[in-house]
């Protein structure tokens, strides 16, 4: 295969997982649709949708291998097409994650509808927006977008946080809506899902990109806080040993003297005998 063939077969390969990652965004778009206006034919789309992905993922999965073995590509092509699967298995998870809340809309259709202490739509906006400004990152090679995904990470997890504890306080406190609180849970855990693969994603571009390993940054950074915390401890711990021996020092020279009235010197105190009496015995009273 000539170096022309070799680039457009990669180009190719970007674009089918362009197409892969169109149909991926617009699931879950449905998705969340189908959950605000409550129809199940909406859902059947996101069905349809989810073997479509399925199938595109073996597709590109397999022209990826084909590529490795027959070029045996390296540096930034090898990265690129390593990335491509990886990219390619994170937006079949995200029609996983479609369809999974596209199954919860259908057991919720049959409850009754009631207004739950929770923005999934919202939720939803958020997690579509990463998904698509990594995928902005991936068509550009803007490995800056890419890492502005990692940013927004947080926010998502911090309303899946709040979902859970609004949502488990609806359980307890009202049992009757109990499931629908339940499958509101579960739609958001998707969602959480959804913006994680949105992450993987950006970091896979950011690896393309830059050759940067930056997957666990937030685990790197804590560990990197921990062991800096960690090594100014012990080096505060070193400080009060080396200063031990001078503070024991200062201690002794402030120490009363032992006896009153004068400062003993220093070195032994010398003992003053019990005098012996050499006077002498009278053997003869001795006798008597």
């Amino acid at each position: 295969m000539t170096r022309i063939r070799f680039q457009q077969s990669l180009e190719d390969l970007k674009e089918n997982l362009l197409v892969m990652a169109g149909l991926a965004e617009q699931a879950i778009q449905r998705a969340i649709e189908a959950y605000r206006v409550r129809d199940l034919s909406i859902c059947d789309l996101v069905n349809r949708s989810e073997i479509a992905i399925n199938r595109m993922e073996r597709d590109i999965d397999q022209a990826a291998l084909d590529l490795l073995a027959m070029e045996q590509p390296m540096a930034i092509d090898l990265r690129f097409i390593l990335s491509v699967i990886k990219i390619n298995a994170d937006l079949e998870r995200v029609g996983d994650a479609a369809k999974s809340i596209s199954d919860r809309v259908r057991v919720m259709d049959r409850m009754a509808a009631v207004d739950l202490p929770v923005d999934i739509p919202r939720m939803a906006s958020m997690a579509a927006d990463m998904v698509r400004k990594s995928l902005q990152a991936f068509i550009e090679g803007d490995a800056e977008l890419a890492r502005s995904v990692l940013t927004m990470d947080d926010a998502v997890d911090q309303m899946n946080r709040a979902a859970f504890r609004a949502l488990t306080k609806v359980m307890e406190d009202q049992s009757h809506l109990a499931q629908q609180a339940l499958n509101a849970l579960m739609i958001c855990r998707s969602l959480e899902r959804v913006g994680d693969h949105a992450t993987n994603i950006a970091e896979d571009v950011i690896f393309w990109i830059q050759g940067a390993d930056v997957r666990h940054h937030k685990s790197v950074a804590k560990a990197a806080a921990i062991a800096a915390a960690a090594a100014a401890a012990a080096a505060g711990a070193n400080t009060a040993v080396e200063n031990a021996p001078a503070a024991s020092t200062a201690i002794r020279g402030a120490a009363p003297a032992a006896t009153t009235g004068s400062v003993a010197p220093d070195g032994p105190v010398p003992i003053d005998p019990a005098p012996i009496d050499t006077a002498p015995i009278d053997t003869a009273s001795a006798k008597s």
